[in-house]
């Protein structure tokens, strides 16, 4: 009986151990309090993808919104944002695949007609909570 709590007991103590500090993201050039600003935090190989580990949405405010994306564990991560103004819950783009929306990237990255680098817009993150911030902006 013994030995059935202590392995019960052992997803509960690696659980906690797996668990991160937050990561508060201050994303600026929000035209308008509507539709809500979604942040991903991703490691090297989702960066720029759709399925990033650690992610968090706000509702829009005019100016800056402050999107806190919790229980990431301490590592080097990218930090990617839409402003999605319509409210539809995905980044919207055209038939090529450009966003239509406000992107922005960790560390301001500016884009034009490719991908950002990952090694430009990463961050180290700690056991403590990270604050950064950037701006999102309309690709060509």
């Amino acid at each position: 009986m013994r030995r059935l709590a202590i392995l019960l007991a052992c997803p509960l103590v690696l659980g906690a151990a797996s668990t991160g500090a937050p990561v508060e993201v201050a994303v600026s050039g929000i035209g308008a309090t509507k539709g809500q600003v979604h942040v991903d935090i991703c490691p090297v190989a989702q960066f720029t993808r759709e399925d990033c580990p650690w992610s968090a949405n706000a509702v829009a405010h005019a100016g800056t919104t402050v999107i806190t994306v919790p229980g990431v564990p301490p590592g080097r991560y990218a930090a990617q944002a839409y402003w999605d103004a319509n409210g539809n819950g995905k980044a919207d783009r055209n038939f090529i695949g450009m966003p239509l929306e406000l992107v922005g990237f960790s560390n301001d990255v500016r884009v034009k007609m490719s991908r950002p680098k990952f090694d430009a817009a990463a961050f180290t993150h700690g056991a403590g909570t990270t604050r950064i911030a950037f701006t999102v902006h309309k690709i060509p």
